[in-house]
């Protein structure tokens, strides 16, 4: 079976022949063509060839439409990319720096007209191209709750959300929410056939369920309301979120939700029933220091839970540039020989 198969299948509540397994390599692109990360990032078909090689190279299910997080603010005005020999581009330019600046922002009318959602476009549109329907493509974004920390900092964001005036809290939200819906039809018109909708400050390591409840959720329903909840999947972007699954999954009409390492795998299927999809992540930074050996006992028990709770995809979360060639190639030969299902359950 193909990836994308694999995926339709558990979608259709039928089971494949193994776990689908998503594995975020997105810096190593870089390293695989040898060139700079600043190299690397400023050409869409740089991304694309990356992206095919590692997929290629390592055999896992699906094509990652991602540059970094911080192309969001990119777009939203930040004007300096700090990059790193060594871990991924980060925001080097704060948007807003005083109430006045939310009051000023300006979104984008037509992301296609971006430059740098240009190429992004570019590197969804050639993996959809050379995938042919085999692998899913997958386009990230930020959800409208978290993107002011891209935008402010984490520290005003926090400051603003919980104590400052709630007019400007609103007004920033309201923005951002446009932006992220226009921004899920943007990335689909480009060639994604899943969307994930990065939400880390909305997470329960960030806030209480009770806050999320008040400040983030309305905000998750309004960014969705437009574009609708097919084929998004709520990614936790560090955070554990089996605390607030309930709430989600009563009012968003998202059907996937992609779990941090320390989230309950069972308990999370107890939450959602059997119609979410559920994709279980590995603690990968973990993966830096760990033995195969080490890699395989810990994919094994990962998925022994995750199989016998049914709709369950494998993942990962953003796997760091340290980690040894070695031990990716380790985990995906695990996740594939743990990952099978008996014949007679095909």
């Amino acid at each position: 079976m193909t990836g994308m198969e694999r995926l339709a299948a558990l979608m259709k509540g039928r089971t494949p022949d193994r776990v689908p397994l998503i594995v975020n390599l997105l810096d190593q692109g870089a390293t695989e063509l040898g060139v700079s990360l600043r190299e690397y990032y400023a050409r869409g078909d740089l991304v694309a060839e990356g992206q095919l090689r590692l997929r290629e190279k390592y055999g896992y299910d699906g094509l990652l439409g991602m540059f970094y997080a911080g192309l969001d603010a990119e777009i939203m005005g930040c004007h300096t990319i700090l990059y790193a020999d060594d871990g991924p581009p980060n925001v080097g330019h704060l948007v807003i720096r005083t109430p006045e600046d939310i009051l000023k922002l300006q979104l984008p009318d037509d992301l296609h007209c971006h430059p740098r959602f240009h190429e992004l476009a570019t590197c969804i549109g050639i993996l959809k191209q050379e995938s042919a329907g085999r692998w899913p493509v997958l386009g990230v974004m930020t959800a409208s709750f978290s993107l002011p920390a891209m935008l402010m900092g984490i520290g005003a964001w926090l400051d603003l959300f919980l104590t400052g005036d709630p007019g400007l809290r609103n007004l920033l939200l309201e923005k951002c929410s446009q932006f992220c819906s226009r921004q899920i039809v943007a990335l689909r018109e480009a060639g994604a056939d899943l969307v994930i909708y990065a939400n880390p400050v909305a997470s329960a390591t960030f806030i209480m369920p009770q806050k999320f409840r008040d400040l983030a959720l309305p905000w998750v329903i309004k960014d969705l309301e437009g574009p609708g909840a097919t084929g998004v999947v709520f990614f936790n972007g560090g955070g554990r979120i089996n605390p607030i699954l309930a709430d989600l999954k009563k009012n968003t009409g998202i059907g996937a939700y992609y779990l941090n390492p320390f989230d309950d795998i069972a308990e999370a299927r107890q939450i959602l029933g059997h119609e979410a999809l559920i994709v279980g992540a590995i603690n990968d930074i973990k993966l830096i220091n760990w033995t195969p050996a080490e890699i395989d006992q810990e994919v094994a028990r990962i998925m022994r839970v995750g199989k016998q709770q049914g709709g369950f995809a494998f993942g990962t979360q953003v796997m760091p540039l340290q980690i040894p060639e070695e031990n990716i190639r380790a985990l995906v030969e695990a996740a594939i020989k743990h990952g099978r299902y008996a014949t007679d359950a095909l």
